[in-house]
C-alpha cells in the first residue's frame, strides 16, 4: 500500500508562505523589472511541485538557493550598476595590458587581443561545449548529490552557490566594467544602451547552425557587468565540494577538465579578462571559507542548515 504521506498536502502555514513569496516576487517583477511568460511558468512550476507530493515538495524547497539565485539575478534590473558607479573601460584594458601583456610588432596586446587574432576551429567548438556548462553542470552535480541522498552535501553546495553569487553581484555594483570585446568594438565611451554581445562566441553559433549563444547574449540588458567573471566561479564551487564530499571521480575530473576550459574559454572569447577570471575564482573561495569556516559555526545558522537539511531529507 502506498504510503499516504507521499500525497499529503503542506501545512497551512507552509503554503502561506510559498503563496505569499510567490506573489510578492510576481509583484515586485511585473511593477520594477517587466514581466516575460517564462516568470509565469516557473511560478506554476513551482506551485505544481510544492502542492503535488511530499517528494516533489522536498525537491522544491531543496532547489530554492537557485531559484533565489534565478530571482536575484533578475532583479539586478531594479538598479542597473551603472547608475551606481562610473563604468571602468580604459583602466581594466589598461591594467591587464600591463600585468598580462603579450609582445607583438603592433606594440602590447592582451591575451583577449591575441587570442582574436590566433584562433582555430577545434578552439571554437570546445569554447562553446565548454561556456555551455557554466550553470547546467553545477545545477545537475547539486541534482545528483541530491537523487544520491547526500542531502546535507547538496544543502552546502546549493547554498554556497547562492552565496557566491551575491558576492559577485555586490562586486558589480562596486566596480562596473565593461568587458573585452566591448573596447574593441566601441572604444573608451561607456554607452549604457549597447547590447550583448556573442563576441568569441559567434563562431560556434556559426559551425554548429545554432542560435545558442545569440539567444543568451541578446538578452543580456547589461554588458558592464564583467569583474567578476561568475562563469569562472559556478563550476569550481561544485569542483570544490566534489573534492569536499569525495564524489565519483569521473564527476572530479569532469568538473576539473570544465572549469580550467570555462576560465580559457571566457579570456579567448574576449568576454572576459584574466583579472576577471581571477576575481571569480576568489568569490568562490570566498563563498566556500565563509559559509564552511565562519557562517556554519555560529550556533543559529548552523541549526538552521540543520533544520533545512532534515525538512529535505
Amino acid at each position: 500500500m502506498a504510503d499516504k504521506r507521499i500525497f499529503s498536502l503542506p501545512s497551512l502555514s507552509e503554503s502561506v508562505i510559498m503563496i505569499l513569496s510567490l506573489a510578492v516576487w510576481l509583484a515586485v517583477t511585473l511593477l520594477c523589472v517587466g514581466f516575460r511568460p517564462e516568470h509565469l511558468l516557473l511560478a506554476l512550476l513551482i506551485c505544481a511541485l510544492f502542492f503535488s507530493s511530499l517528494p516533489s515538495r522536498k525537491l522544491i524547497v531543496a532547489l530554492l538557493p537557485f531559484v533565489a539565485f534565478g530571482i536575484s539575478y533578475d532583479w539586478m534590473n531594479l538598479l542597473p550598476n551603472y547608475e551606481v558607479n562610473p563604468i571602468d573601460v580604459v583602466g581594466i584594458y589598461e591594467t591587464e595590458k600591463g600585468l598580462f601583456g603579450i609582445s607583438s610588432p603592433d606594440g602590447m596586446l592582451t591575451p583577449n587581443e591575441f587570442f582574436a587574432r590566433h584562433t582555430s576551429a577545434s578552439m571554437d567548438f570546445l569554447a562553446g561545449i565548454f561556456y555551455l556548462c557554466w550553470v547546467p553542470l553545477p545545477v545537475f552535480y547539486g541534482l545528483w548529490l541530491y537523487a544520491r541522498g547526500r542531502r546535507e552535501g547538496y544543502l552546502h553546495f546549493a547554498l554556497v552557490f547562492l552565496l557566491v553569487n551575491l558576492i559577485g553581484f555586490a562586486l558589480y555594483y562596486v566596480h562596473p566594467a565593461a568587458p573585452p570585446w566591448y573596447i574593441a568594438i566601441y572604444g573608451a565611451i561607456a554607452d549604457t544602451s549597447t547590447p550583448g554581445n556573442m563576441a568569441g562566441l559567434a563562431a560556434f553559433d556559426a559551425m554548429t547552425g545554432l542560435s545558442i549563444f545569440h539567444g543568451l547574449y541578446e538578452r543580456n540588458a547589461n554588458v558592464f557587468a564583467a569583474f567578476p567573471s561568475l562563469h569562472s566561479a559556478y563550476t569550481l564551487v561544485a569542483f570544490i565540494y566534489a573534492m569536499r564530499l569525495k564524489s565519483s571521480l569521473l564527476w572530479r575530473v569532469l568538473l576539473g577538465v570544465v572549469t580550467a576550459g570555462i576560465w580559457f574559454t571566457a579570456v579567448y572569447t574576449s568576454h572576459h579578462y584574466i583579472i576577471d577570471v581571477a576575481a571569480g575564482i576568489f568569490c568562490a573561495i570566498a563563498g566556500y571559507l565563509i559559509f564552511e569556516y565562519v557562517l556554519m559555526k555560529i550556533p543559529a545558522f548552523s541549526r538552521f542548515i540543520y533544520k533545512y537539511t532534515l525538512y529535505i531529507s
